[in-house]
């Protein structure tokens, strides 16, 4: 008998699903995967519960209802200065990978170039290859994680249609800065291509930063797509609620694309997440407020425990290395070693980049979580090592 999808064949089942699994298994504290451990605000959750009784429970229209559509259009002014036409720049999806599903079915032809940055979310360049598109990836380099500007620039060229990028970007908790966001936006007007921006952790921002889209940037209306998230927004990521902002020359293409993927999406979900996002500025200020608190905390347990913690400036996310810890092997070793015998599972960084050399000494921990289930894998981690960190080098005065 002939087989099937002999790309979607090749692909493995994800190290998300992997160490999840693992980590349920072992009965281990999970700060891989990114989801919270409470949820959202409960009048969030109430408005949803509440639209299940209000006899609205059919198709609701394909491109969203119009009161989520309407309140992310002013999401947009009110945090960005966008002035969007709801009617004609707001597509509601199924989560943000739908959302950049439909982005790249927009704007990309078999044979495109699209230029991404990596280390990446997963989904990107398995949905580009579906499409027939061609990835041209360009590498970040840590600890800092700063654009490579001339390599960035050798991506592009006469077949690049698109770049496809995440800021605040998973899993290197970088913020792209209004001058690395300028350099970017000078070279996709310079190509005539099209920027598409994950931006579903635009309000998980820390240090006084603040997320800048690139759309907002001179000459980039037209040419951008707009990527957010009510699952991360709002702390309720089963919800799998996303929204494009496009503009009128690109909506009408992220439209169809939606109507062929899930055509709509629960309509109780879209109110509730209408309720959302017209609550006060305290709300979104204390969300970027309560979660850096506990990325100083896992920050300072981890490097307690003696891994060097790099630094991150927005997401759930901190990556680590674990060198100084002497393990012999390498991150997927390490990550199933600590799930397994230290009751702790994290993400090995490797997981995000496509091929070649990624970094092998690197791994994702989540902070998404409650300070006490914080402190309690820290207390696990520092139990395990207690011991094998390497001693530092002398100093000249030592």
């Amino acid at each position: 008998m002939r087989g099937g999808n002999s790309y979607l064949g090749s692909i493995g089942t994800t190290i998300f699903t992997v160490m999840s699994a693992l980590a349920t298994e072992r009965q281990a504290i999970n700060l891989g995967q990114g989801f919270p451990d409470t949820d959202g605000p409960e009048d969030v959750v109430r408005a949803a519960a509440e639209a299940l009784l209000d006899k609205r429970n059919q198709y609701p229209p394909m491109p969203g209802v119009p009161e989520l559509r309407q309140a992310v259009a002013t999401h947009n002014r009110r945090f960005y200065g966008l002035d969007i036409d709801w009617q004609s720049g707001v597509v509601v999806t199924s989560g943000a990978t739908e959302a950049i599903t439909a982005c790249l079915m927009a704007v990309v032809d078999a044979g495109d170039e699209v230029v991404l940055i990596e280390p990446l979310y997963d989904t990107y360049v398995p949905v580009l290859r579906m499409l027939g598109a061609v990835p041209r990836i360009v590498r970040l380099a840590p600890p800092d994680w700063a654009l490579p500007r001339e390599r960035l620039a050798a991506a592009f060229g006469p077949k690049t249609k698109a770049i496809l990028f995440n800021s605040p970007m998973n899993p290197t908790g970088k913020v792209f800065s209004r001058d690395e966001l300028d350099f970017i936006a000078d070279l996709v007007r310079r190509h005539d291509a099209f920027a598409i921006c994950d931006e579903v952790y635009e309000h998980l921002t820390f240090d006084g930063l603040r997320h800048v889209p690139i759309m907002t940037l001179p000459g980039m209306f037209e040419r951008s797509l707009r990527i957010g998230s009510a699952g991360k927004t709002f702390s309720l990521t089963g919800w799998k609620v996303g929204y494009v902002t496009a503009p009128p020359n690109l909506f009408p293409l992220v439209a169809k694309a939606h109507q062929n993927l899930t055509f709509t999406t629960a309509p109780n979900l879209q109110r509730a997440v209408a309720v959302g996002l017209a609550k006060d500025d305290a709300y979104f200020a204390g969300l970027a407020t309560a979660l850096q608190a506990c990325r100083d905390q896992l920050a300072a347990g981890l490097a307690r425990v003696g891994f060097e913690v790099l630094p991150t400036n927005g997401t759930y996310f901190i990556t680590t290395d674990f060198t100084p810890l002497r393990f012999n092997g390498d991150d997927v070793a390490f990550c199933r070693h600590i799930t397994e015998e230290a009751g702790v599972a994290a993400i090995p960084v490797s997981a995000f980049y496509e091929e070649g050399d990624a970094p092998r000494h690197y791994a994702r921990f989540a902070f998404c979580k409650r300070p006490e289930v914080l402190a309690e894998a820290i207390a696990r981690l520092e139990a395990h090592f207690a011991g094998r960190r390497a001693p530092k080098p002398l100093t000249a005065a030592g």
